[in-house]
């Protein structure tokens, strides 16, 4: 049978800030990310099989990206912890802020490549994670493809 594209889209407000760049992208700032995840199988061919035709139920996908993606990452700031930004970080949380601390600085190629990770963790053995693309603005965007990986 044919190999299926399926493709679910996410959206997320996400604030952060680039340690040691640049640019205005040093500043505290946020951006209104969307996030496609498209990820590639066989559709279930058992018709006694509730899923039957589908490649993933799309509720099944959401679960997985909004439980490890969205609700980690929607409407926090999101600092590098490898920076003296551990400090701000800090001082935010103490006054009642939403913080991520992460492993890396937080560029959509950055984050996208995590993004990357999480999911593939937990897609079912018999689904592939195609590509991801995270969206910053509506003009700048990172993709992850599992050919380039």
């Amino acid at each position: 049978m044919s190999k299926i594209r399926i493709t679910k889209q996410f959206s997320f407000e996400t604030g952060h800030a680039l340690y040691g760049y640049d640019g205005k992208c040093k500043n505290v700032h946020g951006h209104s990310y969307k996030l496609s995840v498209t990820v590639i199988g066989t559709p279930i061919n058992d018709t006694s099989n509730v899923k039957y035709g589908m490649v993933i139920d799309f509720s099944d996908l959401k679960t997985i990206v909004k439980r490890e993606i969205v609700d980690v990452f929607d409407h926090v700031t999101v600092f590098n912890k490898n920076t003296p930004h551990v400090e701000l970080a800090k001082e935010l949380k103490n006054r009642g802020h939403n913080v991520l601390l992460v492993n890396y600085q937080p560029t959509s190629e950055m984050m996208v490549i995590d993004f990357a990770e999480k999911i593939n963790h937990y897609l079912p053995d018999n689904i592939q994670l195609h590509s991801l693309k995270l969206q910053e603005t509506d003009t700048s965007f990172a993709e992850w493809y599992a050919s380039d990986n």
